[in-house]
């Protein structure tokens, strides 16, 4: 997991999967994804982005790097994300 944001309004994480974590054989094969969590601070709801929005969010943190954004940019962004939040984030 790797911190990639974190403002008042938002944190963005990225979720890579451990190779070297030991799974259980009775849990079958699995696939070795990453995804980006979105948390929206002002309504404490989340976002996981998998598959193909994931690889699409990518391609925006790409984009973002070689075009280095505004706080503004970046936020209005990640608003638009927020709006599939649906899921209020909760502590482990």
């Amino acid at each position: 997991m790797q911190m990639l944001y974190d403002s008042e309004s938002f944190v963005v994480v990225h979720m890579v999967p451990d190779e070297d974590e030991d799974t259980p054989d009775t849990a079958g094969p699995q696939l070795a994804r990453h995804g980006f969590e979105i948390v929206d601070k002002r309504s404490g709801k989340e976002v996981y982005l998998d598959g193909s929005w994931a690889e699409m969010f990518q391609e925006k943190i790409l984009d973002w790097q070689k075009n280095t954004p505004t706080q503004e940019e970046v936020e209005d962004t990640l608003d638009g994300y927020a709006g599939l939040a649906q899921n209020p984030v909760i502590v482990h």
